[in-house]
């Protein structure tokens, strides 16, 4: 068989995935990370205490996906792709250098997420220069997460007046941040600009502000809404119940004085929020699709055991105030196919599609693309076939497929609820 036949033969594959095993993830079978691992590998072995984070779906170097097919043998998908570059698209490969230009994930959140933002190119390529250690990439890394589950999170700056109201029931709030600087945004609300520079200063002062002080101010406000919250008192306007919760997870952490700054914000399933470069966020509780440029880079500030870097996430954050609705990222419906809602972010390097075949619909055909492309099966079972492969691929749940660009994928629906599944692309 000669290299261009055999590459056209093995287009279409399965993946085993990594899996990351952090702290913060959902333990055992409560995660839907390790659902989904049975669900492609039944015989994969999970222990109910063990916390399953994140399911890697990609060719990052920490985590490369292992190709299935035992015809291609012992082969990574970035030893694929860089042996075989053109599986990618003529676009994205020239674009992108021959690499995958995103890293497709699941998510099972127990416990919060760091206060972290994700540094743009520039400063991506300088911190990374600096501090290889910290920062693994010098890549950007734009991402969205899509909701599986009840998903919560804390994403971007508040409206100027929601923090203004803060301060003024929050004491201990208004103490970290001090009497100037709350002042500041108070008079400035309205001017854009000038917003935005005193958020900074407010910010910054908190996060900068001696241990000792905010270590008390935190305790005593969570003693204040503890005994509160006991004599039947209404504790919503100091976000009572989301102190306490992360205060029992950080305790004596400065990050749990970020909900007075940042929106708090709930996806239901398939609700989507996508965050740019330098917009602060962290992720609270739940399970869901995660898409990124492929980089591992994070800028940590608070709720978390590893090392954080106030200053610069201080420096390079978007002080831009909006409401949580403003949050939320709406699909579009594809033209071309009834059962596909798309992502598309305004980022190149990603783009994600959900495809929901009804229960009605036994025949249905994943479309070609021009890039290569990761289906990962949430719900449902089919036989695929593709002139890209030689044998047909069954899938389920959990299933992860690698699928060259120009290469379309018919499913034979055996599901009597019809199938869920995402995709992640690059649509330029």
């Amino acid at each position: 068989m000669s290299n261009v036949s055999f590459v056209k033969c093995f287009s279409v594959f399965t993946l085993t995935c990594a899996v990351q095993n952090y702290a913060w993830g959902k333990a055992g079978l409560d995660s839907e990370v390790a659902k989904l691992v049975v669900g492609g590998d039944p015989l994969a072995v999970i222990e109910d205490d063990k916390p399953y984070a994140e399911l890697w779906m990609g060719a990052h170097p920490k985590g490369d996906a292992q190709i299935k097919d035992n015809c291609i043998g012992q082969t990574t998908l970035g030893q694929w792709i860089a042996q075989f570059p053109g599986c990618l698209g003529s676009k994205v490969k020239d674009t992108f250098r021959g690499q995958l230009p995103f890293l497709f994930k699941v998510l099972s959140v127990n416990t919060a997420l760091s206060i972290q933002a994700h540094p743009n190119r520039e400063l991506a390529a300088r911190l990374h220069a600096q501090f290889p250690e910290h920062y693994p990439d010098d890549n950007h890394k734009p991402e969205m997460a899509i909701a599986l589950t009840h998903f919560q999170g804390l994403c971007g700056f508040r409206p100027a007046n929601e923090i203004c109201d803060f301060l003024k029931s929050v004491p201990e709030f208004h103490a970290l941040v001090g009497n100037e600087a709350a002042e500041e945004l108070r008079c400035v609300m309205g001017d854009a600009m000038h917003t935005r520079q005193a958020l900074k200063k407010c910010f910054t002062r908190m996060m900068n502000c001696e241990k000792k002080v905010f270590v008390d101010q935190l305790n005593m406000l969570v003693k204040r809404v503890t005994e509160e919250a006991a004599a039947g008192k209404d504790t919503s306007e100091c976000n009572g119940a989301l102190l306490l919760h992360l205060h029992s997870q950080y305790p004596g952490d400065i990050g749990c004085f970020s909900i007075y700054f940042l929106n708090y914000v709930v996806l239901e399933p398939s609700q989507a929020m996508f965050l740019g470069a330098s917009e602060p966020h962290a992720y609270l509780y739940g399970d869901c699709i995660e898409c990124m440029a492929c980089s591992d880079n994070t800028v940590r500030a608070g709720l978390t055991p590893k090392y954080i870097d106030v200053n610069t996430l201080c420096d390079m954050l978007d002080y831009t105030p909006a409401p949580a609705s403003s949050k939320i990222f709406p699909p579009i419906q594809d033209p071309c196919d009834p059962f596909v809602s798309i992502y598309d972010p305004p980022v190149p390097d990603f783009t994600v599609m959900r495809i929901q075949v009804p229960a009605s619909v036994k025949q249905y055909t994943v479309a070609p693309l021009d890039s290569a492309g990761i289906l990962l099966v949430v719900e449902g079972d089919a036989t695929a076939t593709s002139a890209a492969a030689l044998s047909e691929i069954t899938l389920k749940r959990g299933t992860v497929l690698f699928i060259s660009a120009n290469e379309a994928v018919s499913l034979h629906v055996m599901a009597q609820l019809g199938m869920i599944m995402f995709r992640a692309c690059c649509l330029m």
